[in-house]
């Protein structure tokens, strides 16, 4: 917009008196434009010049600009792109209202509150929860180290917004056929360590195994930790297998500390997570593990603003090989 037509603008609205609802109006598109600016020089200063997504060949150049965003050419490739190429972040709209819908997952809001106050569709507040979820849940996080908590709790699985059930339907907040721990539950691994590190993984169907185990704990844990779990015999089976040494708490028998040796702060972490879960009023198993991320996240407190959220998601560098 030149000088002269934004004059214009400013002499004919000071020519009339705006109704209480166009003033509203107006002050929504000022702050869509200003989050719109600011979204897009946060996505370019946290992405740099990133190298091309399908080669990773770092040498590219300008090639323009295309929706608020500067594009790249691959010299190698000659693939475009631009910083959120490649992110769970790409070919996501409406970017001048990203940072107030991150306001609303840092508040946890449910998706069509969150849908009504930043004016998007539910479909869209649904979609973009489980994008930035699953950028920030790509950031790489410190191995555990030290004295290490291990436990799991479980969920009853759960088919919600499926076309197509595997099983007879059941209403919300039903119980499984069986007693116990069987199939019918999604089972949640965390471990945690006394540094306030938390890794959590959704390990699948009935009770964690070694395997399981040694699949998701053994890569993001210190060589020399000290592990602590219930009597379960997968963990005694993994930590004598990996080499680790390993304290047992048999919190069957009532024993829930010996000293410093315990599993509370995971039972904690447990216990907050399921209570925080209940606004949603049950969601489904195929996005269990951005529900754990996200819970994570806010149990503690990185990113603490929408801009830290954002830079999270875009910023390459950051990423682990692996989202888990």
């Amino acid at each position: 917009m030149g000088a002269r037509e934004f004059q214009a603008i400013m002499q004919a609205l000071g020519q009339r008196q705006l109704t209480c609802d166009e003033v509203a109006a107006l002050q929504a598109v000022l702050t869509s434009a200003t989050h719109g600016g600011d979204c897009f020089a946060l996505i370019e200063a946290a992405a740099g010049r990133p190298p091309c997504p399908r080669c990773t060949c770092p040498r590219c150049h300008r090639s323009g600009a295309a929706n608020g965003l500067q594009r790249y050419r691959c010299t190698a490739c000659g693939r475009t792109f631009n910083a959120l190429t490649g992110t769970p972040l790409a070919r996501l709209r409406l970017r001048d209202k990203w940072l107030a819908y991150l306001t609303c997952l840092l508040e946890s809001t449910t998706v069509r509150a969150a849908a009504g106050r930043v004016a998007v569709a539910p479909s869209t507040s649904f979609r973009w929860r489980h994008r930035f979820i699953a950028g920030v849940r790509r950031e790489r996080r410190p191995t555990l180290s030290h004295i290490v908590e291990a436990d799991e709790t479980y969920l009853l699985e759960s088919q919600k917004g499926s076309r197509h059930l595997t099983r007879p339907a059941r209403k919300r907040g039903g119980k499984a056929s069986r007693r116990g721990v069987s199939k019918a539950f999604d089972c949640i691994l965390i471990a945690r360590d006394r540094n306030r590190v938390t890794h959590d993984f959704v390990t699948g169907r009935g009770p964690v195994s070694a395997a399981q185990l040694r699949a998701h704990l053994l890569p993001v844990l210190a060589p020399d930790i000290l592990l602590i779990s219930d009597a379960a015999k997968a963990y005694q089976a993994f930590a004598q297998a990996a080499g680790l040494t390993h304290e047992v708490v048999n919190v069957r028998a009532g024993i829930r500390a010996r000293g410093a040796i315990h599993i509370q702060n995971v039972n904690g972490w447990h216990s907050r997570f399921k209570g925080w879960l209940h606004r949603f009023h049950g969601v489904a198993s195929r996005y269990l593990a951005n529900y754990t991320g996200w819970q994570r996240v806010l149990d503690a407190g990185s990113p603490a603003t929408p801009s830290d959220w954002l830079r999270i998601g875009v910023a390459p560098g950051r990423y682990s090989p692996d989202c888990q």
